[in-house]
């Protein structure tokens, strides 16, 4: 079968996958962590314990506000110190609970085993609440609670399930070392997510530079075929290495050959797209009743000596990553949450982990820069790269004038901001710095009509 990718646009920036062999590290428990009301989308859990009280790990410490919203649960036994706002990584007060960390004491009813749970409930409707009692949701960027995702509206039906494993920003290699280490539990969560589903056709669909980790899960399928009849309407796809391989219309369109029309939800393109650590999660969610309360992290960079992916409770201050890991490199002019394309600069690095924590990385001075930016030239690269079929040096100078009926016309919301644009301008203008705030401002505007 030939690897395949998506038609428009995209960019091959180096992958820099330097801690691709570095198994997952068990991170030990810090002091206190602090467990975040917002970190998931939708809105924010409201806290269900108070001051004082004794938790126990998985215990429920917030529930869900709305329909888009997801509960919380604690990642460590211990004691309620404080509730209230603190900064998050981008220094924006959010509503944290603060546990002071006493014993590893897990509620009773979670199954600790690493036994392989095959056999998958029949019930789809227990499956969905499980889902949802365990708070996962999706672990590839977004964080949509999973539960939703799953239960399309009337009308809406699912005729693929594509587990994302493409993984494509550069030095990330968590969800590559989760596809090595913990290939069963992801294809059973894949299983399970396809019978919720409907028994949909399922496509794990993983990079071609991931070699070790499409051998893996090919065998773990094939071994899983002969045990049980569950994994039968799975199959293995290659990808390209191509940025942005990993975007959900992007995915749709290399496996399934749709795409998803301007402003539409892959659903409407009859597809359904969820992270290969969201698969782990549901395994875990549905077969060990074990809540979303870790997830694997990459501390990486070039300036770093050792690079590393720990296994992490929620609620860990990254600051005490950094420290485990040995410190912050010298040379490190800056620090990013995800990968240099997609991430966000850390402007607190006493702020904690969340639910969709993917790295901590360090890059150096040379590698923040940008060019020197230089008149705009048209000479078209930034339309060729861009996978949503844009024109962002159209939309850039419609952004300078705050046309937003002229940004909404040529759709400046469909704007993934992958940076592809900014990546492949010769002339260093600085696109998605305007495109982004304009973007935003062009979807509010949107919204307030209905």
């Amino acid at each position: 079968m030939h690897n395949v990718t998506f038609k428009m646009g995209g960019i091959h920036p180096d992958d820099k996958k330097i801690s691709s062999r570095c198994k997952i590290e068990v991170l030990p428990l810090p002091e206190k962590v602090y467990v975040s009301m917002a970190q998931h989308l939708g809105a924010p859990a409201n806290p269900v314990v108070a001051v004082g009280d004794e938790v126990k790990v998985g215990q429920v410490i917030a529930e869900p506000a709305g329909f888009i919203s997801a509960y919380v649960h604690s990642p460590v036994s211990g004691v309620v110190k404080t509730i209230g706002p603190m900064p998050d990584l981008a220094g924006n007060m959010v509503n944290h609970i603060e546990i002071e960390v006493k014993g590893d004491v897990w509620r009773d009813d979670i199954d600790r085993s690493t036994t392989l749970v095959t056999r998958i409930p029949d019930d789809t409707a227990f499956i969905l609440d499980r889902i949802k009692q365990c708070g996962v949701v999706g672990l590839g960027g977004a964080t949509f609670p999973t539960h939703v995702k799953l239960a399309p509206p009337p009308g809406k039906k699912a005729d693929c399930l594509i587990i994302n494993g493409a993984e494509c920003e550069p030095y990330l290699t968590s969800d590559n070392r989760i596809m090595i280490e913990r290939s069963s539990e992801i294809i059973i969560g894949a299983a399970i997510m396809s019978k919720v589903l409907g028994s949909c056709p399922t496509v794990i669909a993983i990079e071609e530079n991931k070699r070790e980790a499409i051998m893996i899960m090919s065998s773990a399928l094939s071994s899983l075929k002969r045990m049980t009849d569950v994994c039968n309407d799975i199959r293995i796809q290659v990808l390209q290495k191509k940025y942005p391989q990993g975007g959900e219309k992007q995915l749709i369109d290399a496996v399934m050959d749709r795409q998803v029309k301007s402003g539409g939800l892959p659903i409407d393109a009859g597809a359904v797209v969820q992270n290969v650590a969201t698969a782990l999660a549901v395994y875990e969610a549905v077969q060990k009743n074990r809540p979303l309360i870790t997830n694997v992290l990459t501390v990486t960079g070039d300036c770093l000596t050792v690079q590393h992916n720990y296994l992490f409770r929620i609620g860990t201050p990254l600051s005490f990553i950094a420290e485990y890991a040995g410190g912050v490199p010298a040379a490190a002019a800056k620090i990013v949450s995800g990968g240099p394309m997609m991430g966000k600069a850390v402007a607190n690095l006493d702020a904690t982990t969340v639910k969709g924590s993917s790295s901590i990385l360090y890059l150096m001075e040379e590698q923040t820069k940008r060019r020197p930016e230089t008149a705009c030239i048209r000479c078209g690269r930034c339309a060729q790269a861009c996978p949503m079929g844009l024109e962002p040096f159209y939309l850039f100078r419609l952004a300078k004038v705050d046309d937003y009926a002229a940004l909404e016309e040529n759709a400046v919301q469909d704007c993934i901001e992958c940076g592809c644009c900014l990546y492949s301008c010769p002339a260093g203008v600085p696109l998605l710095d305007l495109i982004r705030p304009a973007k935003g401002n062009v979807l509010r505007i949107i919204k307030s009509r209905k």
